[in-house]
């Protein structure tokens, strides 16, 4: 067997559109509220960047809003204008500079935006963020039901509004192609704008986009096509769900048709998380364990067609490499546990076996850490 033929899979290259992927490890997405007035910093290249010099294959920025009131805190970040255009131009050359590929998630909050960062309550501002200067403003959504008791009431949208959110998402793209990001995502998941349509939960419209499942999809397609059209075509489109929201909700099922449904319309990858349709982002319909939303991501790859990134709870190489060798997913999304330990990918392909002299790591730390290693090899005792 080959030197190629032995490499794991999460270290094997994956080519979509016009851009290579270096490995299959993805930095999935994650909030920090350190923007101003939508604007990433320096905060954002030391934390981003962390993540490429730690050699994951694709790097996500937070979800980043397409218009002002589209922010979920009023510390994320934004790409509804060129100066933001410019603060994210920095970050990307950087990932770049490190080898990596970088992805930009597009979202919009609707109406669980104007909310607390999660450390300091993760729910509606109350008198506590006012008196922090911290301020409200209108949210919007399908229908005029808040997320829950004490959350903002969100202004329904009118037929006409929703075409310039769909605007807004065409432009945000536009934006991140010019400040050089490789991956555009749509964030449909989660309980913000995208994902409270699709949900029959939080979707009662009787007009046509409400109703049956094609009704309540729409605005999902119009901004994946209006998306699509603006994005450079050499490059990907993702589109993140959430699988599933609860019962009597968006399922599995309506995943899958969903996914079949972006796939023709130009998205290359389905993100397959769940949950967030009420109370915080983080509220799962499902009890939390090791790999729990993998069987999603499967749905989408083998049901759907679709390529597929798995993320939840994947804490290890072996771990990921199996979702991968098993079919499941295409590419793995790692988040909370790249918290813990930003080199995460090279751990996994030294835990793998694939990189046992530090060739991976950034050079100026490979060469000491292979020196170190050699060193701690006990000398065989005399003869």
């Amino acid at each position: 067997m080959s030197a190629a033929e032995k490499r794991p899979l999460l270290f094997t290259p994956l080519t979509i559109r016009g851009v290579t992927l270096p490995n299959r490890v993805v930095i999935s997405p994650m909030v920090q509220y350190h923007a101003k007035d939508g604007l990433a910093n320096d905060f954002h290249v030391v934390h981003l960047g962390g993540f490429a010099r730690g050699r994951a294959g694709l790097v996500f920025t937070e979800g980043t809003a397409v218009e002002a009131i589209g922010r979920v805190t009023q510390h994320d970040t934004g790409i509804w204008n060129d100066e933001q255009v410019t603060a994210f131009r920095r970050i990307v050359d950087f990932i770049h500079g490190e080898g990596a590929k970088a992805a930009l998630q597009l979202a919009h909050s609707g109406r669980k935006g104007s909310m607390q960062p999660v450390p300091e309550g993760n729910g509606p501002l109350n008198e506590k963020d006012f008196a922090k200067g911290r301020r409200a403003w209108e949210v919007v959504g399908p229908t005029t039901e808040p997320v829950g008791p004490g959350w903002l009431i969100p202004r329904a949208l009118s037929a006409a509004e929703i075409g310039g959110i769909v605007e807004a998402f065409a432009q945000g793209a536009k934006r991140g192609d010019a400040a050089g990001f490789d991956v555009a995502e749509i964030h449909g998941a989660h309980g913000y704008l995208i994902a409270s349509f699709l949900s029959p939960v939080s979707n009662t419209r009787n007009d046509g986009y409400g109703g049956d499942r094609a009704g309540r999809m729409r605005i999902a397609l119009e901004i994946t096509r209006a998306v699509r059209a603006a994005w450079p075509q050499h490059k990907p489109l993702f589109f993140r769900v959430s699988s599933l929201d609860g019962a009597d909700g968006w399922n599995l099922d309506d995943t899958v048709a969903l996914s079949q449904a972006l796939k023709e319309l130009g998205v290359d990858v389905v993100d397959c998380s769940s949950g967030g349709l009420t109370n915080t982002a983080t509220a799962q319909p499902i009890p939390r364990h090791p790999g729990f939303q993998v069987p999603f991501a499967s749905a989408v790859r083998n049901k759907g067609g679709v390529k597929s990134m798995a993320v939840g709870l994947i804490l290890d190489g072996k771990q990921a490499e199996a979702v991968l060798q098993d079919g499941h997913a295409d590419l793995i999304a790692i988040g909370r546990q790249a918290l813990y330990d930003p080199f995460w990918a090279v751990h996994a392909a030294q835990e793998l076996g694939c990189d046992p002299s530090f060739a991976m790591w950034p050079q100026e730390y490979g060469w000491w850490l292979d020196k170190r290693t050699k060193s701690l090899v006990l000398p065989k005792a005399a003869e």
